[in-house]
């Protein structure tokens, strides 16, 4: 049933990708540097690339990427934001690269969604020696009072466990890196964070929640009886009620080696 449920979650966003597209925030460049520091070369695979979001900011740093993405219309989207490039349909679980071909293989917001049992072995083969993996998640600074409050009235169902500062680092560090039977390949991870943030409406940041797996999935009732809470806070305090606002965030960096 839970893996049921993984499987509806993950496979929910192409429905919602020009929104996704539109509303989901980037990710802080110094927080991508730092994951493809150890990399041998700037050869890199954009993992569940979605609609580029991370594509893009590889791009800028000047690496050589190949995105892949199992969706057609994140795929789509991708295309139209980033013509230039190579973009190819595939999965973590079944990478359609040759083996040793990239210096890094990285996945933003993405790595909680690959079964990893079956990744990591197709990582590890495409990952050239001293290769890097590397997860990247865009989180809420919880520990702004305004936001903390914000994840409280959001919910589980708006805000999941990789959303938050308080818990990405205790669900990412065990669950997301290759499986038991591959850690001889892998040196010791690393962990970090990077402030950031997104330019937001309250309007804007409600169409940001709407693309959350957890909200695809709802039936539309549900779904407005989720949203409508978070539209009722953000018009209700100073620092969000009035036009734009920075919306206090941190990119969390988990990245491992190929020994």
């Amino acid at each position: 049933m839970e893996q049921d449920e993984r499987l509806l979650h993950r496979s929910s966003f192409g429905a919602a990708a020009p929104a996704y597209a539109e509303h989901r925030p980037d990710y802080a460049q110094a927080a991508v540097r730092w994951a493809l520091e150890p990399a041998p070369g700037l050869r890199v695979l954009d993992l569940g690339a979605g609609t580029g979001k991370l594509t893009a900011a590889l791009v800028a740093l000047g690496a050589e990427v190949i995105a892949v993405e199992p969706d057609p219309a994140m795929l789509s989207e991708l295309g139209r934001a980033l013509p230039n490039v190579r973009a190819l349909p595939g999965s973590a679980e079944a990478v359609p690269l040759p083996d040793a071909s990239v210096d890094a293989v990285v996945a933003g917001n993405a790595m909680h969604w690959f079964d990893m049992d079956v990744a990591g072995p197709e990582i590890a083969r495409v990952l050239a020696p001293g290769g890097v993996l590397a997860g990247l998640w865009n989180v809420f600074d919880d520990q702004v009072e305004w936001v903390g409050e914000l994840e409280r009235v959001s919910g589980s169902a708006a805000i999941g466990p990789q959303d938050t500062r308080g818990s990405w680092r205790a669900e990412t560090a065990g669950a997301h890196l290759p499986s038991a039977g591959l850690v001889a390949r892998f040196g010791s991870p690393e962990q970090t964070e990077f402030p950031h943030g997104q330019r937001r409406t309250a309007d804007s940041l409600v169409a940001t929640f709407a693309t959350k797996a957890g909200v695809l999935v709802m039936p539309e009732q549900e779904r407005e009886a989720t949203l409508d809470p978070i539209r009722a806070f953000l018009t209700s305090r100073p620092e969000t009620a009035r036009g734009e606002f920075t919306l206090p965030m941190l990119t969390g960096v988990l990245r491992v080696r190929r020994l």
